[in-house]
């Protein structure tokens, strides 16, 4: 760009080029700002935020009944037993004389929760979620009950009133006197990418998570969408302390009570639970006025000191740990906990817009002295248990030290070999991490081929013999004896275990390369959770990735056709009605000649790869539990009822 234009730009920059976003416009230009993005997350958010203002109504004790409907047309209902949203006209303002209802679903930042007379504690604290939800939607039904009449009002195209809200009628029957009922239809010109689908799974898990959290109350699912009926119903009496069986059902647990206390001080409250079981893996699972705090903060930093302090004094009064031994430490302690961390506050600081760690240092202090407390009580008067807990560290300190030693092992190895990769390892030129990608694939004779269509500046190869060990049912200290494991740990970089550091890594894109079939499928789990237990912070930066070589093939003339899966080939069949070439169902990467492979899944710019995420960090523990534990009958009802949502099973 010359000197000139830049200069005749700058001067007629002014008033005129300042756009103003009016009502719920900034919404529908910025989607990801207000619901992290237009895919499948994204579009079921629409569903968390209505969900949400339902369940602060119920901490608040106004509700104890939530439903959840997917309508046959492919809209969502949620209706709840709460006070019903105002429907008052608002008293001042550029809003006075619209009913409260309407400015709460037309106007962003505008709700019961700043005031701090609606709601002592509340989830939804940018007041925006209603409002987001009736700009990124094609059609909004309203329903308020309210002081024996029922009111309605509808929003089409993004949120635009089709008229005032008014009276239909008295609300019917004798049981609900108020209550809120939404339903809302996706516009699917903003979830364009992967359309307006809701999966059934994924809204049942949330809300399973919600029940547990909020003791009691109900929440009734119904799918009324042909071919996929279904009702589920969840309430716990025992609210946390069934999220922790739930979480340890397909484990071994260490014994059958669970620990559990609740405290409250200065609008603070929390909600503990907690039990071993006689795996290896940490689940400490925060929770923050209902969100989930996958980033953990103040409150899982206070129940971890307190843990640690406790269990040491604990092991050292009973003599089971002499004066002169170490302390144990805390991820000794904390092998094969399973703990639900919920805490409630008036204020909570979130950090970050997503809301995945709490910032509120008063709530560390909190959290740690009532688990210093209450958990030492518990701890006296369970002494089998007590004892099974120290036992079951002083087994952790001791598989601690045998990793250490193994894993100085890998480093010794490592540094005798010269240059230090494993000799399997086919590296790429370049140094930076942030354009470097390994692909990890199955069997020397892919590997060959995938050497062969490489770009080898940017594209590193590693093949992996077999079936790498199922990391759910092993000690770091037996993982590190594996040759496959110990390649993939000395290739990635950054160590292994508690002290990886993703920073480290020597590679941004971690690609697990895999046939479609079963074996596949199980080489690509295996994988998932070695990357999930061992390197996590690798998934949760987002460096993990599943290619998807496409699984059948056809002509279109002399062009050769490639579809990702039976999708796909559906798709591709309702597009070409009269198509009558035969489609070639491609079993393996070694059946491809390099520059398929390379077309179809190893070139950037023609390619389709699966990006692995963390979101639930809760679930996707109970999920690897379930899949890769020892409990057969947890896995196969999973499998079961995951089939209709058939196209995520395979993640």
């Amino acid at each position: 760009m010359s000197t000139k234009s830049t200069t005749t730009a700058t001067a007629d920059y002014g008033a005129k080029d300042i756009q103003v976003l009016e009502g719920l416009d900034p919404v529908r230009k910025r989607p990801g700002m207000y619901i992290g993005s237009t895919g499948l997350a994204g579009l079921h958010h629409l569903i968390w935020e209505v969900v949400d203002n339902s369940v602060d109504e119920a901490m608040a004790g106004h509700c104890d009944r939530i439903g959840v409907t997917l309508l046959a047309d492919g809209s969502c209902r949620v209706d709840d037993n709460g006070r019903g949203i105002p429907v008052d006209p608002y008293p001042s303002g550029p809003h006075k004389g619209k009913s409260a209802a309407e400015v709460v679903l037309t106007v962003l930042h505008a709700g019961g929760k700043f005031g701090g007379e609606g709601y002592k504690v509340s989830g939804g604290l940018h007041g925006v979620g209603v409002s987001v939800v009736n700009a990124l939607s094609k059609r909004v039904h309203l329903q308020i009950d309210r002081g024996g009449k029922r009111h309605e009002m509808e929003f089409v195209d993004g949120g635009k009133p089709t008229g005032k809200i008014s009276v239909v009628g008295d609300t019917p029957g004798r049981g609900r006197k108020n209550g809120t009922s939404v339903t809302f239809l996706p516009d699917p010109t903003i979830f364009a990418s992967e359309g307006t689908e809701f999966v059934a799974r994924t809204v049942l898990e949330r809300l399973q998570t919600m029940a547990f959290l909020n003791r009691g109350l109900e929440i009734a699912f119904k799918d009324e969408r042909p071919g996929r009926e279904q009702e589920v119903t969840f309430q716990y009496k025992g609210g946390i302390v069934d999220f922790v069986k739930h979480l340890n059902q397909s484990k071994e647990a260490l014994f059958s009570k669970v620990a559990h206390y609740e405290d409250e001080d200065e609008g603070q409250m929390l909600d503990i639970a907690l039990q071993w079981n006689t795996g290896y893996h940490e689940g400490i699972h925060g929770y923050a006025n209902g969100i989930s705090t996958i980033e953990g903060g103040m409150h899982v930093e206070g129940f971890k000191t307190a843990l640690t302090s406790v269990v040491n004094k604990y092991a050292k009064n009973r003599g089971l740990l002499k004066e002169k031994d170490d302390n144990l430490l805390g991820e000794d302690i904390r092998e094969g906990i399973t703990a639900i961390i919920s805490v409630k506050l008036s204020e909570p600081q979130f950090e970050g817009q997503t809301k995945a760690k709490l910032g509120n240092v008063s709530m560390r202090s909190f959290v740690q002295k009532v688990t210093n407390e209450r958990l030492a009580e518990w701890l006296d008067e369970n002494p089998t248990e007590a004892n099974k807990i120290v036992k079951k560290a002083q087994a952790a300190a001791q598989a601690r030290v045998a990793a250490k030693n193994a894993r100085n092992a890998v480093r010794r190895k490592t540094a005798l070999a010269g240059a230090g990769m494993p000799d399997k390892l086919k590296d790429c030129t370049s140094g930076n991490p942030d354009e470097s990608e390994i692909f990890i694939v199955e069997g020397d004779s892919a590997g060959g081929t995938a050497l062969d269509a490489r770009d080898p500046r940017t594209q590193a190869i590693l093949p992996i013999r077999g079936k790498i060990l199922n990391v759910e049912r092993a000690r770091l200290d037996k993982m590190l004896k594996n040759n496959e494991v110990t390649a993939l740990v000395t290739a990635i970089g950054g160590g292994v275990g508690d002290e990886f550091d993703a920073a480290k890594a020597r590679y941004h894109k971690i690609i697990i390369l895999a046939d479609a079939d079963v074996d596949g499928s199980h080489i690509r789990t295996l994988l998932l959770t070695f990357f999930f237990r061992q390197m996590r912070p690798l998934v949760e930066a987002g460096y993990v990735y599943i290619a998807q070589p496409p699984l059948y093939s056809t002509e279109i003339g002399k062009e050769k056709i490639y579809l990702k899966d039976d999708l796909a080939k559906n798709r591709f069949l309702e597009e070409h009605p009269n198509h009558k070439k035969e489609f070639q169902r491609l079993k393996g990467l070694g059946e491809m000649d390099w520059e398929e492979l390379r077309s179809t899944t190893m070139s950037d710019a023609t390619r389709t790869l699966l990006q692995v995420t963390v979101e639930e960090a809760a679930l996707a523990d109970e999920v690897m539990g379930v899949l890769m534990g020892d409990d057969v009958e947890s896995r196969k009802h999973f499998i079961q009822t995951n089939a209709k949502d058939v196209r995520f099973l395979d993640i």
